[in-house]
């Protein structure tokens, strides 16, 4: 009751319950077990004194959800249009001093402009926070060279988003250009394999194993090389890891929609990439309907420009000196050697 505001004396849990049992007697049913899905644990104990059998009706619920109508689609497609033009603002403001927090007030702007009912979360995970990976937001400022990865989670008629994109601000070294090769390689593998008749556990044997990229085992890397359903809530069916798939297959089916998520750490130790598409399962193959380009490391707010021309938005983050420098390095080691000498 309002999630334990109600205080037990007050006697509500039991009030609930009283009125459910009476309606199910009324209809003949108060000896038939009641499934529920969801429930606050003390209308669960009320409802098992008055002598109601409660089960699980949750799996029934996420079963009837796992394939979509084509209207069930079509709010699918639209809540992701939604969050195309989110990440399309989002890019043009990056910029260095932008925060992660600034960041999340424009994309949810956008959003309820647009007719969303609910932000549920923007998880905006910028320079060394992206390894290991958060899934929250904070007030970091956006620094040139920052990889920076977005997740925007939200509703439009019911109907939600899971739906991650990856940047670098300015510029981005060849480690993260290198991470996010790996990172999209993954993921276009797994697409590649959605069809009907496939399994979930095709689709996860293609992703790297836990110990490939830092972890002891795959229950403490789970959800970082995943895929789950998408619909009425964010995590539906079906879950596609390496730590439930291969035992428990689901055969992909025509009319499913799921989100495919993976992520690389960077050599060099603190950043990484992150990338997610959603996917609705066709008759012949699937459809990707998060339209923001992905296929390669976007670069946000490169506007560098020297006597020389613009700044290349792949660089070391530690240029190596230049020719003028080292000669000035060699003639300063001249001279200390002659001054030594003589």
């Amino acid at each position: 009751m309002l999630r334990g505001a109600m205080t037990p004396e007050m006697g509500r849990a039991e009030d609930v319950a009283k009125k459910i049992r009476i309606e199910l007697e009324m209809r003949g049913l108060h000896k038939e077990p009641v499934g529920i899905d969801i429930i606050e644990l003390p209308v669960l104990f009320a409802l098992q004194r008055e002598g109601i059998k409660v089960v699980d009706g949750q799996q029934l619920m996420s079963n009837a959800r796992v394939i979509k109508t084509q209207d069930e689609i079509s709010l699918l497609n639209t809540s992701a249009m939604m969050v195309d033009a989110a990440y399309d603002e989002l890019y043009r403001a990056m910029k260095p001093g932008l925060r992660e927090n600034e960041a999340v007030g424009l994309v949810s702007k956008v959003l309820y402009d647009l007719g969303s009912e609910y932000v549920e979360a923007v998880n905006a995970i910028s320079g060394e926070r992206c390894n290991p990976h958060p899934h929250v937001f904070s007030d970091r400022v956006l620094r040139p060279g920052d990889p920076v990865y977005y997740d925007i989670l939200h509703s439009y008629m019911g109907y939600r988003t899971c739906y991650y994109r990856c940047f670098t601000v300015g510029y981005a070294s060849h480690a993260m250009v290198d991470a996010y090769k790996r990172c999209r390689d993954y993921l276009d593998a797994a697409i590649e394999l959605v069809r009907p008749g496939r399994t979930t556990a095709e689709i996860a044997a293609v992703w790297p194993k836990a110990e490939e990229f830092g972890f002891p085992n795959e229950e403490s890397c789970f959800a970082l090389q995943y895929g789950h359903g998408i619909g009425l809530a964010i995590w539906e069916k079906p879950v596609i890891s390496r730590l439930v798939s291969f035992e428990h297959p689901v055969t992909i089916e025509p009319g499913m929609v799921f989100a495919l998520e993976t992520f690389w750490p960077s050599t060099d130790g603190w950043s990484a990439a992150r990338i997610e598409e959603e996917i609705v399962v066709t008759p012949t193959g699937h459809e990707v309907i998060t339209r923001f380009p992905a296929e390669e490391l976007l670069v946000a707010g490169a506007h560098y420009f020297t006597v020389n021309g613009p700044l290349p938005t792949i660089r070391e983050t530690e240029a190596p000196p230049s020719a003028r420098v080292l000669d000035m390095i060699e003639a300063s080691a001249k001279t200390e050697r002659v001054g030594v000498s003589g």
